[in-house]
């Protein structure tokens, strides 16, 4: 069951999605500890979905389906905030951040992943419809098995959603050894921010 599972998550989590857009955008943007950051965010994030999901919320949301499109929207109005934020920021005279600053981005951008993974309805289906295929009546306790496999679903991604962080974090570096390069990273994670917006409002499951 838990072998099964993980082979799923790795195959999950090697598809581009939501997340990981959001990770390649603040590597982009802020280097690598800021796309590490937004990684330990998701999986935050995750850790949160997959108590819910134990303590049986996940089956009130399934009964109340309009729950998700209010979670839907809020979703996509955060990121879009946060595709104004960085366009603006784009605009803005570079300046060298100082320490404290530096800290304060890297509280920002995990604080603002782990509220983008809450907004994420795709996260609240897969824990409906995906891991009650592998749950067993015979054994635990349903609510042991989903936080285990949950378990495994948050060191999978947080592995592979840090590789990811590090290398758009990596490509960023290089290319910011050029500052006219700057504005356009920046430009292009509000681009991203805003396409998951638009995604979010217009993904009706």
């Amino acid at each position: 069951m838990v072998l099964g599972f993980a082979l799923a998550c790795v195959i999950l989590n090697v598809v581009p999605g939501p997340g990981m857009m959001f990770i390649v955008a603040h590597g982009i943007s802020g280097g690598r500890r800021s796309g590490v950051m937004a990684a330990a965010g998701m999986a935050s994030g995750t850790v949160v979905h997959t108590v819910l999901a134990a303590l049986g919320l996940s089956a009130l949301l399934r009964a109340a389906p309009f729950a998700l499109d209010a979670v839907r929207i809020a979703g996509a109005v955060f990121l879009l905030y946060l595709a104004v934020n960085a366009l603006r920021s784009a605009r803005a005279t570079a300046a060298q951040p100082n320490q404290v600053g530096a800290r304060k981005s890297l509280r920002r951008t995990y604080l603002s992943a782990i509220l983008t993974n809450l907004a994420n309805p795709k996260v609240v289906l897969f824990y409906l419809a995906f891991v009650p295929q592998f749950l067993t009546p015979h054994g635990w306790a349903v609510s042991t098995q989903i936080l285990v496999l949950g378990a495994v679903l948050i060191a999978i991604g947080l592995v592979m959603d840090g590789v990811v962080g590090l290398m758009s974090g990596t490509f960023s570096a290089l290319l910011l050894q050029r500052p006219a390069f700057e504005r356009w990273l920046k430009r292009i994670s509000g681009v991203i921010f805003g396409g998951l917006a638009l995604r979010l409002l217009t993904d009706h499951h």
